[in-house]
């Protein structure tokens, strides 16, 4: 599986923590950034994962901002990303299993690092379940397209 990650500085750690963990997993990564701690602005990054992901260069995302609010907020412009900001392990299982969320968004000043990782963990290893919620989600595209 290939994983997309990007943060901006407030969760710059916390992604290169979970960067590492998952290369030693043996995920696949594409890191969109950023690549320091110097100050940036997060709608980039969670632009840069969302696109990555509706391109298929990457199977899922994984952002991070102070808060993962902000970023959460910016992937979730682009046509065809449902982002789920979580902060423990049941919404990322549920948020792959019920509504097919494509991108993971955690705070990086919220959780951290062994917690994050939990969480990661959670969501790459759940799969959406369809049936009902395949209905829901479809609903959310409906509601998409509109706009």
């Amino acid at each position: 599986m290939k994983i997309g990650m990007g943060s901006d500085h407030g969760g710059f750690e916390l992604k290169e923590y979970i960067k590492e963990q998952l290369a030693i997993e043996g995920y696949e990564l594409v890191d969109y950034g950023t690549y320091s701690m110097e100050s940036v602005h997060y709608p980039e990054f969670g632009e840069k994962v969302a696109r990555g992901v509706v391109r298929g260069e990457v199977d899922l995302g994984i952002i991070m901002c102070g808060t993962g609010l902000g970023i959460s907020m910016a992937a979730n412009k682009v046509k065809g990303i449902r982002a789920a900001l979580v902060s423990e392990e049941y919404s990322a299982r549920m948020a792959r299993r019920h509504n097919d969320a494509n991108i993971l968004a955690m705070g990086g000043r919220v959780v951290g690092k062994d917690l994050g990782l939990s969480i990661v963990r959670a969501f790459l290893a759940s799969e959406f379940e369809g049936g009902r919620h395949e209905t829901r989600v479809n609903l959310i595209t409906a509601i998409e397209a509109k706009n």
